[in-house]
């Protein structure tokens, strides 16, 4: 069991991220895990069956596609993608984005694919 201290710095955990789409956990309370990764490019159409997504962004521009719409967030925004809701982020440059999630929350949700990244490898 990894334990974590109450104290963290976001900017400093992004600055040793190197992995486009592979999210790390750099905290934990009530159950989830505070979690950031860097973003660029495509990822890949997926849903989260029991839980909401809450997508922070710290830096950048992130738009995520639904099957009907799309949202366009920039730095400082925040949006929360509802429980069952197919939905695609993607951005032409690199987006830093902070994550909110149940701890069993897989990022890809109900997808497998390469860029599927166990909790295991999320821990830092």
């Amino acid at each position: 069991m990894q334990i974590f201290n109450n104290l963290f710095n976001a900017k400093a955990s992004f600055n040793k991220l190197n992995e486009y789409w592979s999210p790390k956990v750099i905290n934990e309370f009530n159950g989830n895990y505070i979690k950031i990764a860097k973003l660029k490019g495509e990822f890949v159409w997926h849903k989260h069956e029991k839980e909401d997504e809450l997508f922070l962004i710290i830096k950048g521009n992130l738009t995520i596609d639904f099957e009907h719409e799309s949202v366009d967030l920039k730095e400082g925004d925040g949006y929360v993608v509802p429980k069952g809701v197919m939905h695609n982020p993607h951005c032409k440059d690199e987006c830093w984005v902070m994550l909110i999630e149940p701890k069993e929350t897989m990022h890809t949700g109900n997808v497998r694919t390469d860029k599927s990244k166990s909790i295991d490898q999320q821990l830092v």
